[in-house]
């Protein structure tokens, strides 16, 4: 076996990527830490010098997985998704750059690409977006047409939430997510339009419960296929190697039998 190989071996073992995950969760609560005055004025130069610590093991991982694999390593997407959030914490936090700091939390989502059935929530979420674009389009039309409804109906008695078409599109949206809607914006309007519950109710009925499930439904689907794409994958890989042991077995016994025939 080549230093590659044993090295790709290692860093992708699970005892490897057992002490990574125990990495990045001491580094979330290292990140967590900094944020107290009070811990940082009795012990900050301790608290960043484990922050770098745990920065440089993933640098250092993230180099032997280069190493290991090559050119190879970039053609998975979760590699260049920690490269991107370990780059983002190596670049310098100057005064125009301030906001990388509180950037550099991100590393916890870094467990994600460490953790298979987190792998799969994610790669569910994303195969899940094409069909979730159609549904979207659909919400924007529907609020689009609600929107202008509520300008017109309502903008003259409650101009600062219906006035115009960004502020009817954004109560619209508080109601969509049942944040006081009822007590809040609804019964309010209803006071001095007693019939627009007519316009409310069948709003509320479209997107809440019907557009959001679809939504919902969506992306429960797609983890479902990619659940049994794995299952799939793990299924013909297993077949192939009892085909491969099977036809060694065959050979073997063809060369003892011809063995025996000359003999």
């Amino acid at each position: 076996m080549t230093l590659r190989a044993r090295i790709d071996a290692f860093i992708h073992g699970p005892r490897a990527q057992a002490f990574i995950m125990a990495v990045i969760l001491f580094n979330a609560l290292i990140l967590g830490l900094e944020t107290s005055r009070t811990l940082m004025a009795a012990a900050g130069p301790l608290i960043l010098a484990l922050d770098a610590l745990c920065l440089m093991i993933f640098v250092v991982e993230i180099g032997l997985k280069l190493f290991a694999r090559g050119p190879r390593f970039f053609r998975d997407g979760w590699n260049i998704f920690d490269v991107i959030v370990v780059g983002i914490a190596l670049m310098p936090a100057t005064q125009g750059l301030s906001v990388l700091r509180a950037l550099r939390i991100l590393r916890l989502l870094r467990i994600v690409s460490v953790t298979p059935r987190l792998r799969r929530v994610v790669e569910g979420f994303l195969s899940a977006l094409p069909g979730m674009a159609s549904v979207f389009l659909l919400m924007g039309i529907i609020f689009y047409i609600f929107a202008v409804m509520a300008t017109k109906l309502f903008a003259a008695a409650f101009p600062d939430w219906f006035g115009d078409l960004g502020n009817s599109a954004y109560s619209l949206f508080q109601i969509m997510t049942l944040e006081s809607w009822s007590m809040g914006i609804v019964r309010p309007v209803m006071e001095v339009f007693p019939q627009a519950w007519i316009f409310f109710v069948p709003f509320i009925l479209v997107t809440t419960f019907a557009v959001m499930n679809l939504v919902v439904g969506l992306i429960v689907n797609s983890m479902q296929e990619a659940h049994q794409e794995e299952g799939n994958a793990a299924t013909e890989a297993y077949r192939d190697e009892v085909l491969a042991r099977l036809t060694a077995i065959e050979e073997r016994l063809s060369r003892q039998e011809a063995g025996g025939d000359r003999s």
